[in-house]
């Protein structure tokens, strides 16, 4: 008698999944697939202790919610056996065919970790760059990791701190960006609020709570906002279905961010509650729209009509925004069921429908990748890991806008793109000689940010003409895609090597001076990526490198004061002292200079005053005449760090509506304090804010200066107070 061993837990739920909508001669492909995966990883364990093959059946599952087709299934069942099992692509190949065997080899490569030499930003430029080279022979490969991903945060609880802040990290900036460009957003919800969870559990849990505490409540009356709508749709003869949608944590606590910036309460937030309206015809989604409207108050300024402009996951629906019973504002989706499938499956929904006749839906799965080909293009042009990222999050992951050629040609473009970029997405070209353009037949500036449906022209100059070097200064906005910078930079790094080499040296001796120091690093060039210091200022002046980046690497390279030494002097830290040490000396108040402010990693020197203890210097203030009574004069050093130090910091700008606004920004998101401002108005538009800001010194203070230094007509910015 044969003895059948049990089914590991979720087996039967897959095959049962997968029965409801593949072939028979599908599921039994699946099922050799189920039986090969258990035989494989027979005595292997997760560190919840479960059988691993509890996992590859968790992934698989969630692709059949997806509906997509054998194949994928069996690769998701399979996708650990090569790396983790010791089976071969041969063996694979001849049990399951090249097309299962191409995809678990794909999720293999996605898989194998990078270098462990790499940082993180590297690290995260290689995971994509296999992701979209993944996607270009199959993107199924890229539809099986999300799965696993899914899955695995899903059971983060089990791995260390450390492991799960950085699986949460790759999964909040790579693969929820990617399942939405996708448009997979059953995989994308879920995946932000698994990685909230762990990037902030104190807000994630106060959300949460907030949700919570209320749930009853809302249930019930979302239940009878059901109820109704049900009702006045089927007196008025439109077959519908009508559901509830629950807005998902991440975007509720970025919703109360942007709610509290404006003095908002979480009780006023419209979205929380929704309605979905599903319907046949594009026709019924309008006419619901009207019944809708028609019975509940619409709220100005919240209708949104993406059936006739798609999103650029091409997400159809209408939204709308209405008051209820009690004042109560809540959202209305209205959608025909073919949008659906596509809004929750996105590309997924090409394999659930590739044999439609006409061709249909693989004519929207080729519009839906047109963004990887572009990309794929685009990488031949990108330098590095730097210019790789930027693109990927400027042009693939953010919204797009959709615009016209004056012959109707629909192009597509990042949200916040200007006529420049549309210039170079016709023709490298035709962007380098753009002296003007007219949108929908009016000249406008060329830092103009186009919006859906635009017409451009662009106006090209007669002679070559080359671009300015203005439009790679982001505080203008000349250009909205990273994909235009790079081509900027590449012509002026190629046209103007000589220019760019002056043009670096002077950008990193005014940081320099900015800073502080007399000397560059030794190793700057190296460290930065660079073979000597002319390449380095080539880099800097063609905008290869970013002044931000050099920032960074100057500030944790700062010199430090070393500590005198002095024969028969001891060391103390006097009581109360500011983070500094007085050499020789015990007891004495001390305090900081206030006409030169000094900070941390400073030159500093101490006067022993005749009534107020040791007052310290900065060692080049010319308001300490150290030579008029040598013997008050004692040496100094900075202390165990922790304090707070106060700075001097002028600011030269043009005029404008609220530029305090935005420098008072820049300053709360550092983290620092500002103690005082004062301004001063100049004939020519221009005015000074001379600014008196606690820091911690260092890089702190470096980095803010640089932040600065990037807010919209900023001049320039450099350290005041060394006393005079």
């Amino acid at each position: 008698m044969v003895v059948s061993k049990p089914l590991p837990a979720g087996a039967r739920e897959l095959l049962e999944e997968a029965a409801g909508y593949l072939p028979p001669d599908r599921i039994e492909h699946v099922q050799r697939a189920l039986d090969f995966a258990v035989e494989k990883h027979e005595g292997q364990t997760r560190r919840s202790g479960e059988p691993y093959v509890i996992h590859p059946i968790a992934v698989a599952r969630l692709c059949a919610e997806l509906h997509m087709d054998g194949p994928t299934l069996a690769a998701a069942l399979l996708h650990d056996t090569i790396e983790d099992c010791g089976v071969t692509p041969d063996q694979l190949r001849s049990k399951f065919g090249p097309d299962v065997t191409l995809l678990v080899e794909g999720a293999t490569k996605i898989e194998q970790m990078p270098d462990r030499t790499m940082d993180v930003e590297q690290a995260d430029a290689e995971t994509l760059r296999k992701m979209f080279l993944a996607m270009a022979e199959d993107v199924r490969v890229v539809i099986v990791k999300m799965a696993d991903r899914l899955h695995n945060m899903r059971t983060l609880e089990h791995l260390g701190t450390g492991r799960q802040q950085a699986l949460a990290r790759e999964t909040m900036d790579i693969y929820a960006p990617l399942a939405s460009r996708l448009g997979v957003w059953q995989f994308k919800w879920e995946l932000e609020d698994l990685a909230f969870r762990y990037l902030d559990p104190e807000m994630y849990h106060r959300v949460a709570s907030m949700v919570a505490s209320r749930r009853s409540e809302r249930e019930r009356y979302v239940r009878a906002l059901e109820g109704e709508l049900t009702e006045i749709l089927a007196a008025a003869g439109i077959k519908a279905e009508v559901t509830s949608r629950v807005k998902h944590l991440k975007s509720i606590a970025e919703k109360m961010q942007r709610y509290a910036d404006q003095g908002r309460s979480f009780d006023q937030m419209r979205d929380l509650l929704a309605l979905r309206v599903f319907v046949d015809t594009i026709a019924d989604c309008y006419n619901v729209l009207g019944v809708v409207h028609q019975h509940w108050r619409p709220i100005p300024g919240t209708f949104d009509d993406y059936i006739a402009s798609p999103k650029e996951s091409l997400y159809q629906s209408l939204h709308t925004s209405v008051l209820g019973p009690d004042m109560r504002p809540f959202e209305v989706q209205i959608r025909t069921y073919e949008m659906h499938q596509l809004a929750e499956y996105g590309v997924a929904a090409h394999w659930q429908y590739k044999s439609d006749a006409g061709g249909k839906r693989d004519a929207q799965y080729e519009e839906r990748m047109a963004w990887l080909r572009h990309l794929l293009e685009w990488q031949q042009d990108v330098s590095g890991t730097e210019d790789f990222l930027e693109s990927v999050r400027m042009d693939v992951f953010r919204d797009q806008v959709f615009v016209h050629t004056p012959k109707g040609a629909v192009r597509v473009l990042p949200a916040g793109s200007t006529p420049i970029d549309f210039a170079f997405r016709i023709h490298t070209d035709l962007g380098y000689n753009c002296v003007g353009a007219k949108v929908n037949g009016k000249m406008v500036p060329l830092n103009t940010v186009l919006k859906n449906g635009d017409v451009i022209e662009i106006i090209r100059s007669r002679a070559p003409k080359g671009p300015s070097r203005d439009w790679l200064i982001p505080s203008l906005g000349y250009l909205g895609s990273s994909h235009s910078r790079q081509k900027v930079r590449q012509w002026f790094h190629r046209e103007h090597r000589d220019d760019n080499v002056d043009k670096g040296r002077e950008i990193l001796e005014r940081e320099m001076r900015r800073l502080g120091l007399d000397h560059a690093p030794s190793n700057l060039a190296k460290d930065l990526g660079y073979e000597g210091n002319r390449d380095l200022y080539a880099g800097l002046g063609s905008g290869d490198l970013s002044v931000q980046k050099l920032m960074n690497r100057l500030a944790e390279d700062a010199p430090q004061p070393e500590m005198p030494k002095l024969a028969t002097a001891t060391v103390q830290i006097s009581r109360g002292s500011p983070g500094v040490r007085v050499l020789g000396t015990g007891g004495l108040h001390v305090q900081l200079a206030k006409c030169c402010h000094p900070l941390p990693g400073d030159p500093i020197m101490g006067y022993v005053t005749r009534a107020r203890g040791v007052t310290v210097h900065r060692a080049d203030c010319r308001s300490a005449h150290w030579d008029r009574d040598a013997n008050r004069v004692v040496e100094c050093d900075w202390g165990p760090g922790g304090s707070l130090y106060s700075a001097s910091v002028e600011v030269l700008a043009w005029d404008r509506v609220g530029l305090l606004r935005d420098m008072t920004a820049i300053i709360a998101g550092a983290k620092a304090n500002m103690v005082g401002v004062r301004t001063l108005e100049h004939d020519d538009r221009t005015v000074t804010v001379e600014l008196t800001l606690e820091t911690e010194g260092g890089a702190q203070f470096a980095q803010l200066l640089a932040h600065l230094d990037g807010v919209r007509g900023v001049i320039s910015v450099r350290r005041s107070g060394t006393g005079g």
